[in-house]
């Protein structure tokens, strides 16, 4: 179930920063948002797990900032699988989406699933 929150919730972020930078970054509907989502999870499970591997040396000399390059590639490998309807059009913006996206999830993490932690204690 959470998972398909969080599916919802970067389906969300993807139209809202698409609507913020109309020229670097588009989305073609929200159905798009959702697939693009889903890819994403879907490579978060599978490829950056070996990315986080194979480059661990350097995201250990960066005090773990790599990590939002390793973001910004499956952003770029998302956009590659989805066409024309997801479009990213650097990897500046890719990098730039990857740390927007890293703080609204921490910040909607705090919000939402945390409280509700607390309520089932």
């Amino acid at each position: 179930m959470r998972w398909l929150i969080g599916i919802l919730i970067n389906a969300i972020l993807f139209v809202a920063i698409a609507g913020f930078s109309e020229e670097s970054f588009y989305v073609s509907s929200f159905g798009a948002a959702i697939g693009a989502s889903f890819i994403l999870s879907i490579l978060n499970i599978l490829v950056r797990p070996i990315l986080i591997i194979l480059t661990l040396p350097v995201t250990l000399v960066t005090l773990g900032l790599f990590l939002f390059v390793i973001n910004a590639i499956t952003l770029q490998i998302t956009d590659n699988i989805m066409g024309s309807s997801f479009e990213i059009a650097s990897f500046g913006t890719a990098l730039l989406v990857a740390v927007i996206m890293a703080i609204a999830n921490i910040i909607i993490q705090k919000v939402v699933f945390e409280p509700a932690k607390d309520n089932k204690e």
